[in-house]
């Protein structure tokens, strides 16, 4: 209770404050944004006594301490210095030292750009705009020159934290494993679709872990998958409980080669659309009120008299769609010898699915 007290009352100064510099800003006739606004000189206080705070504490003295003389080192005036914040640039004096072994942290030493900034870079990137775009927007915004230059350097940083993202260490053990594609625009040369993997995994407390990306080409394979599912052995995962995919050429039989105590769980989701490839359209509504009692059966031993109840009726009209199900039958079976709770998560891709859309409204965008 105390705690929510607190919190209301941090609250209420915090809007005190903003009304008296929004009242101090109309009485002195200041704009409170822009080169010489209000927040702008607010930044600037704000930035100056957390830097001057640094420098006492790097000597061990306040300025004009008695204590610090004869201490070998004390302040040696300031240089001016101009960084790039969120509400635009801003003109502060940094304090030196005689040894200039001063290490100030707040803005450290070449620093033209506090962390924000990059992070306004890379969102306005996200979404599509190109570096003279997103220079020509901190010129109209901020009223400040960004280089294309600097803002490429921005945003190679984020390839360079990508690489040591796709290389961390991994859990040693994932009680499930999902598997799935989404296809992408690749520029290489010309413009193509090409397939990108995501694997999620889920820890044994339960939340969720981008393994990783893998681009393919189309004409992934064994080779492939083994290459992908030993790398990740490799980065620490040791056993892999269930692997949920769709039946991507190559892929079960990597699985039980790297991890052979691993069951492979086949996506009923893409098993049914590809039952609906196969069938008229007009059959469709049909075809799934029949086909649902397989799937949501409480055995395999039911799923199988359900199936031979849909054969029976189906099997002459669609002979493939049997065929489809027949193949599938060993890694679609699986998720029947568990709890409807458990079925739930390990029937489909869908946790990575979800994962896909955000990416498809990324990459739309560009």
């Amino acid at each position: 209770m105390s705690e929510t007290l607190d919190s209301v009352a941090t609250e209420l100064d915090q809007r005190r404050l903003a009304e008296q510099l929004l009242a101090q800003a109309k009485e002195q006739g200041v704009e409170l944004v822009g080169p010489n606004g209000l927040l702008n000189q607010l930044t600037r206080n704000v930035l100056e006594t957390a830097l001057d705070a640094e420098m006492t504490e790097h000597l061990g003295y306040d300025r004009h301490d008695p204590t610090g003389r004869g201490s070998g080192n004390s302040r040696n005036g300031m240089r001016s210095k101009t960084v790039f914040t969120e509400i635009g640039p801003v003109d502060i004096d940094v304090p030196r030292d005689v040894n200039s072994s001063f290490e100030p942290q707040i803005v450290k030493k070449r620093q033209r750009r506090l962390t924000g900034i990059d992070e306004i870079v890379l969102s306005l990137t996200a979404k599509g705009l190109t570096t003279g775009e997103v220079s020509a927007h901190f010129a109209d915004v901020y009223g400040a020159t960004v280089s294309k230059d600097t803002i490429s350097r921005i945003t190679d940083k984020v390839i360079e934290e990508m690489a040591e993202w796709c290389n961390r260490p991994l859990e040693a053990v994932y009680p499930v494993v999902f598997i799935d594609a989404i296809n992408v625009k690749v520029r290489d040369g010309q413009v193509t679709n090409r397939p990108v993997y995501v694997a999620i995994g889920v820890t044994c407390s339960g939340e969720r872990d981008i393994l990783g990306l893998w681009a393919g080409d189309g004409g992934e394979g064994a080779k492939f998958w083994l290459a992908v599912l030993t790398e990740i052995k490799n980065r620490g995962t040791n056993d892999v409980c269930i692997v949920v995919c769709d039946g991507l050429k190559g892929l079960p039989e990597a699985i039980t080669t790297v991890w052979d105590r691993a069951i492979v769980q086949t996506c009923v989701i893409h098993l049914l659309r590809n039952t609906f490839r196969y069938a008229s359209r007009k059959y469709w509504d049909q075809i799934a009120k029949d086909i649902r009692p397989v799937y949501t059966a409480p055995s395999e031993a039911a799923a199988k008299e359900r199936f031979v109840e849909f054969t029976a009726k189906w099997g002459a009209r669609y002979p493939a769609i049997i065929r489809l199900w027949e193949n599938a039958w060993s890694e679609f079976v699986p998720f029947l010898d568990y709890d409807v709770e458990i079925r739930r998560v390990i029937c489909s891709t869908n946790a990575v699915e979800s994962l896909n859309a955000r990416y498809r409204r990324a990459i739309r965008a560009r």
